[in-house]
């Protein structure tokens, strides 16, 4: 038998009753907890304890918001993160998905729901990709194996959500996916109509894989269906 080391979660709030509550949840569902009430010592955290996953609360004292939080991480962490907020307008949302965040908890919430989304983004996070092989988009090499991608100048810097949504296009090199498909492999199935969601994070590995992203050769859009990833070689693909 052996032992699984708990995952760490750094909750990211200021307000005391709620820390409480979700430190006392997560605990008692056997998760390490590490607590901190501002955005400069939640960076601090990241580098110092390499979390599983980040509860990040939008609304924080200081100069750093959950969204500038969020940003920052991006810069040099893909852990996952999940942002807290009151706020349930579909523009808030979208900019805290294009800030960097995997998912989205709205106050107030229960404990089976703050459970089920962590849970959901964790396992979207850690499952290895099964036949695991490369592909190439002209210049760029996704390692499916090692979950890295390279492009003409190293490795190209990829989100936890950017770098889920680009796997699950290679998993079908070649053939149309459809928006639901997709969105409930990445997102989870809760989020199976958030289309503008997917369109935002297409629209950002456009951006970061393609040579001219307004006319994009590898990730391309399929009218009234999805999106299809066009490679232009395929390299040790187990059943190739």
């Amino acid at each position: 038998m052996t032992n699984t080391k708990p995952a760490t979660i750094l909750v990211v709030e200021d307000e005391p009753r709620l820390v409480r509550l979700i430190r006392a949840v997560l605990e008692k569902a056997d998760y390490r907890v590490i607590t901190v009430h501002d955005g400069e010592h939640a960076i601090e955290q990241v580098l110092l304890e390499h979390p599983d996953l980040v509860l990040l609360d939008l609304l924080l004292p200081g100069p750093l918001d959950g969204y500038a939080v969020a940003e920052r991480l991006r810069q040099f962490s893909m852990v996952p993160i999940i942002m807290v907020t009151a706020r349930t307008h579909e523009e808030e949302r979208l900019r805290g998905f294009e800030a960097g965040a995997d998912d989205y908890i709205t106050k107030p919430f229960s404990a089976r729901e703050l459970l089920a989304r962590v849970q959901a983004v964790l396992r979207r996070t850690r499952v290895p990709v099964e036949g695991a092989g490369r592909l190439t988009l002209g210049d760029v090499t996704l390692d499916l194996a090692a979950m890295e991608v390279t492009g003409p100048e190293g490795p190209v810097h990829l989100s936890p959500t950017e770098l889920r949504l680009l796997v699950a296009l290679a998993r079908h090199p070649g053939h149309a996916m459809t928006h639901t498909d997709l969105l409930r492999e990445v997102w989870g199935p809760q989020f199976s109509d958030q289309v503008d969601s997917l369109r935002t994070y297409i629209r950002y590995l456009r951006k970061k894989l393609e040579p001219d992203p307004a006319n994009p050769r590898y990730i391309v859009t399929v009218p009234g269906v999805g999106y299809r990833l066009a490679t232009t070689a395929r390299e040790d693909h187990p059943g190739a």
